[in-house]
């Protein structure tokens, strides 16, 4: 692989104003971002912008898309503090560590993934699981802040027991914070809603107006802190802030880990490292389509994956491609990801001279730029979708919604994954088996009880929808002998093979024995259709060779084979 990018040696002067406009813009964006998924992780805010450094950098050198923002976002915050807080004390060193060895072990996961082309992994979760899995954490993330919102204690293993944790410490509600917290979400809830809007109505152009409503958090970020800067709120009233930030880059090197840490953190490392490379190919191939760009799984996993290494070797914790900082970075005229690199560049600079002027950032108002960020992401809309097209998919997708928000994150995916294996098993194992003839006067034959359709006398044309393995080889049985027994008649049996990709081991038994047991009862059984690499495979067994003569290019070829058959 070349080490310099594609888009670096092509690179053209014209696309450097898109790119400079967008890094500085995702940049003002990202910085409240940091500090809030940061404090979502249960990380020191500083952990946050050491993860918005290097990793956007490193992406650059080897991701395939042209405008992904890479750094924290809330989903895979809310893994790594679901992961990390069983084995250390939030905030703490340990913790911080544990945090580091897991950004770790999910870009090694991730780039040994790449290296091996495993980009299939991207279809691994289903659209429903996904949507399932956002949105129970969406919720579990929101009401998981509403603490920070009353400035109360109120901690609950799931949402419901943070319900009642907070109802019994509602009573102890700081006002102040309250009218921070409370006042920025407000805020940032109109915003979302109606400035976009307003800004129009005043003469600013709907690209400007929108990418200035997605600023809203870091006004409000910056207005709270100066009021509780000039008032005390902090020492006076007991307003939580974010306190000292300390000052420079970070130092590089790797964490101190142990067997039993590895023990711990690799199967969270795995599906943060599977959720992140799922989620982040989703906002990448939908933002490609719209410039007619192409998206390369496998070098999203080796640029995922070194992202996720820098942000190891910098005291970060895992990252992702952001939704809402990849469409503000599209929207903002990104053409490259040197738009990325700039905004890493001036972070840089945040974090190397400015860290001081976030000391008195109250953790209310972090906490409402998280619920408003959240909140976007509750997916109602596929759940519609789903319910009216198909059912199965909807109970998956609420299925992992409320295994999220009940069992806690890990629990919930691994539950979406399995009702979602467990339907694509039952579904194939009961595969749809129709009864065909042939339209009149063509060549063409559908389904019995669909059609006005022709059949021949003497004989059973069966299309098994599915290829037959070992799920649902007695189900294809079961319903030939069903036939068979209903037509006396009956002295020839074809299966048409047109959607049948597979025939496993299980399958040739019970083949074999059907064509035994029909041959006992003075009957022949016919296959139609059969695809060339599944003929190969059976051209080697005795099933295959016994059937020499007894297999049929097209469905009208066995037709008319029978019908010469009653003529002899």
């Amino acid at each position: 692989m070349n080490p310099i990018p594609d888009w670096l040696r092509n690179y053209r002067a014209s696309w450097l104003a898109g790119d400079a406009v967008a890094g500085l813009i995702v940049t003002v964006m990202l910085i409240p971002q940091s500090l809030a998924y940061a404090l979502l992780a249960g990380l020191p805010a500083e952990v946050g912008l050491y993860a918005s450094l290097l990793p956007i950098v490193a992406y650059a050198l080897l991701g395939s898309s042209m405008t992904l923002a890479v750094g924290p976002v809330a989903v895979v915050s809310l893994m790594t503090a679901s992961a990390l807080q069983p084995l250390a004390a939030p905030g703490s060193a340990d913790y911080v560590q544990l945090a580091v060895l897991l950004a770790l072990l999910s870009g090694a996961m991730l780039l040994g993934f790449g290296l091996l082309r495993f980009g299939f992994l991207a279809h691994f979760l289903s659209h429903p699981v996904i949507s399932g899995f956002i949105t129970g954490s969406a919720v579990l993330i929101a009401v998981g802040q509403l603490k920070h919102l009353l400035g109360v204690q109120a901690q609950g293993e799931n949402v419901f027991h943070t319900f009642l944790a907070l109802a019994q410490a509602l009573p102890d509600t700081n006002l102040t914070v309250l009218a921070l917290g409370g006042g920025s979400l407000l805020f940032l809830w109109l915003a979302r809603k109606f400035l976009a809007k307003l800004l129009v109505g005043v003469g600013l152009s709907a690209k400007a107006a929108d990418m200035a409503a997605k600023l809203a958090p870091m006004l409000a970020v910056m207005v709270s802190t100066a009021v509780v800067a000039a008032w005390g709120l902090d020492r006076s009233h007991g307003v939580p802030v974010v306190g000292a930030v300390p000052q420079g880059l970070p130092s590089l090197g790797l964490p101190a880990f142990d067997l039993s840490s590895l023990q711990a953190l690799w199967l969270p490392a795995l599906l943060i490292a599977l959720v992140g490379f799922v989620e982040s190919v989703s906002v990448a191939q939908s933002l490609a389509l719209k410039r007619q760009q192409r998206i390369q799984p496998n070098r999203e996993l080796l640029g995922l994956g070194a992202a996720n290494l820098a942000s190891a070797f910098s005291g970060g914790f895992p990252v992702t491609g952001g939704f809402a900082r990849s469409v503000v970075n599209f929207a903002a005229g990104a053409n490259t990801p040197l738009a990325g690199v700039i905004s890493a560049a001036l972070m840089a600079l945040v974090v190397a001279f400015f860290t001081g002027w976030f000391h008195a950032l109250p953790q209310a108002v972090l906490a409402a730029t998280i619920i408003i960020a959240v909140t976007g992401l509750i997916d109602l809309g596929t759940l519609r979708e789903a319910w009216h097209y198909d059912k199965a998919d909807a109970l998956s997708l609420i299925a992992t919604a409320l295994g999220v928000m009940a069992l806690g994150v890990e629990a919930g995916i691994l539950l979406g994954v399995a009702l979602s294996l467990g339907t694509l098993v039952w579904r194939s194992s009961h595969p749809h088996m129709a009864v065909v003839g042939r339209v009149p006067g063509t060549e063409h034959f559908r389904n019995v009880d669909r059609h006005q359709v022709v059949t021949e006398p003497g004989l059973i044309a069966v299309r098994v929808d599915e290829s037959l393995y070992f799920a649902n080889a007695s189900a294809l049985q079961d319903r030939i002998e069903a036939l068979v027994q209903a037509d006396s008649d009956a002295r020839h049996v074809l299966l048409v093979c047109s959607a049948v990709n597979q025939i496993d081991t299980t399958a040739l038994g019970v083949l074999s024995e059907l064509q035994r047991s029909l041959g006992q009862r003075g009957m022949r059984l016919l296959l139609s259709e059969v695809k060339g690499p599944v003929m190969d495979r059976l051209q080697g067994t005795d099933f295959g060779r016994r059937m020499q003569g007894q297999v049929f290019l097209s469905t009208h070829a066995a037709f008319a084979d029978v019908a010469a058959h009653k003529r002899e």
